[in-house]
């Protein structure tokens, strides 16, 4: 098998990267930047993040997994204190894969030309620097709103829990094929009206965002952003692509949530119970 390692770049992930690839060198496999079949993220959801746009064109192919050196990470099962096992795991047990879905996101321009179409693993956000974005927002082809505000949200299942959650949108679980559209302080008035609530559109349901307003327009997908001027449209769905995750050991979607989310809570509580 072929595996790659991508590092946060801090001395301690640096560290755990080296031995991990050594150690897996010495149980005879492959490493590869090119071509893996593995892809271990050490660092943070950041990394992981970093890891998963770096091998977006072998999503077919490759599968990711995670140790994480700081903050609990969302995405990494494992700590640095089981990089010992995590190693023995990958050298002699079959992994299996689970699969989460995937936003895509396509823009257009006013001047035509080739579409930039981008795929995101949390979320695509919309904003400008230029007071207000105002959008059209047609849903399966129909006109649904017209949004006035700070800016829209478009995220994953799995991004769900990222910027989506602290904009109040829901939290779906992963098994939902689905991406959700949560509004940054939509201005509400006689003009503009919107739904005010996050909107969870299925599979089959394409979103397009069309300006009312000609101004450029800063669009991040996870943690890269671009500024786009002359926009025509900005279309999101699902996309046909998926993400690949090598599980070795069971860890269920909502114990990552109450992990991440309430757990240090709960403990704390339980703590002082006593």
């Amino acid at each position: 098998m072929k595996f790659a390692i991508v590092s946060k770049g801090d001395e301690r992930s640096n560290k755990i990267k080296a031995t991990m690839k050594q150690y897996l060198i010495d149980f005879n496999l492959e490493y590869c930047e090119n071509e893996p079949d593995l892809v271990i993220s050490v660092g943070g959801d950041g990394t992981f993040l970093e890891a998963f746009h770096r091998y977006v064109h072998r999503l077919k192919h490759t599968a990711f997994v995670g140790v994480h050196t700081g903050h609990l990470g969302f995405y990494a099962d494992w700590i640095p204190d089981e990089v010992e096992k995590l190693i023995i795991e990958i050298a002699k047990t079959p992994y299996q894969v689970v699969e989460y879905p995937l936003l895509e996101v396509t823009i257009r321009s006013k001047t035509g030309g080739k579409e930039d179409r981008y795929l995101a693993l949390n979320e695509a956000t919309i904003k400008t620097a230029d007071g207000s974005v105002v959008f059209d927002v047609e849903i399966k082809g129909e006109h649904f709103e017209t949004f006035r505000g700070d800016g829209l949200c478009l995220s994953t299942p799995s991004g769900s829990t990222a910027y989506n959650k602290a904009l109040g949108g829901g939290i779906i679980h992963p098994s939902l094929e689905a991406v959700q559209l949560t509004e940054m302080a939509s201005i509400n008035n006689r003009v503009f009206r919107t739904i005010g609530s996050p909107l969870i559109l299925p599979k089959h349901h394409t979103c397009l965002l069309k300006p009312i307003v000609d101004r450029s327009f800063l669009i991040a997908v996870d943690h890269f952003t671009e500024t786009y001027t002359n926009v025509k449209s900005i279309q999101c769905r699902v996309a046909k692509e998926r993400v690949r995750f090598a599980r070795f050991k069971p860890f269920p979607f909502w114990n990552r949530v109450r992990d991440s989310f309430v757990a240090e809570e709960n403990n704390t509580r339980k703590k002082d119970s006593i």
